[in-house]
């Protein structure tokens, strides 16, 4: 099991990560909630990792903390919830909104999220109320990871952010239609970043 990485940032793509590591490079998955945080490419970076191995692929997936690794570990177990739904239950939502929705039976905020629907919703609700406490933290510092770390920094605004960010929406689950909404709502779309227009997008599409 690889359960961490530590390298240099040579691509990242939402919700895609290249990490070289002694001239092996390593791909991941990552949440939107760890590419906040991430530093320039060419920069080293620490990534906390889970594996799965599928008959048909080896799948490695990246993480800013031990914590958000623990929230997608436990997310996974629920009945129905694969690793892209995870993967985009964390880039939807901050933990500590989250641990609120399952504490009051919010299904309304979680079918706002690609992938979910309402029976789904109510599983995850009944199933994670017990499994909170796994997280092996408070929802502050849930709150927290979800910012991402303070010391990263943001990359140069990309000509195609717009058309990057399209794409990360689509992977984490999000019909294209739906994403380019998404998109047009933001305000001063063409001043941000793609990090930062995918947070803005995604924060929309749950409140």
């Amino acid at each position: 099991m690889i359960g961490r990485l530590q390298g240099t940032l040579l691509e990242k793509q939402p919700p895609s990560l290249l990490v070289d590591i002694g001239g092996v490079g390593y791909e991941l998955e990552a949440p939107m909630s760890t590419f906040y945080g991430l530093p320039e490419t060419g920069s080293q970076v620490t990534l906390h990792t889970h594996l799965v191995v599928r008959e048909d692929a080896h799948l490695l997936y990246g993480f800013a903390s031990q914590t958000e690794r623990a929230m997608f570990r436990t997310l996974i177990k629920v009945s129905g919830v694969g690793a892209k739904m995870a993967l985009a239950i964390l880039s939807g939502i901050s933990a500590a909104e989250f641990a609120r929705c399952v504490q009051d039976d919010d299904t309304a905020t979680l079918v706002k999220l690609p992938g979910i629907g309402k029976k789904t919703a109510e599983r995850l609700i009944v199933e994670m109320r017990d499994r909170i406490r796994d997280w092996g933290g408070s929802e502050s510092d849930f709150a927290a990871v979800m910012t991402g770390s303070p010391g990263g920094t943001m990359a140069e605004i990309p000509a195609d952010a717009t058309k990057e960010a399209l794409t990360a929406l689509v992977a984490l689950g999000y019909k294209p239609p739906e994403a380019s909404r998404m998109i047009t709502r933001v305000e001063g779309a063409d001043e941000l970043s793609t990090e930062e227009l995918i947070r803005a997008a995604l924060k929309g599409a749950v409140s």
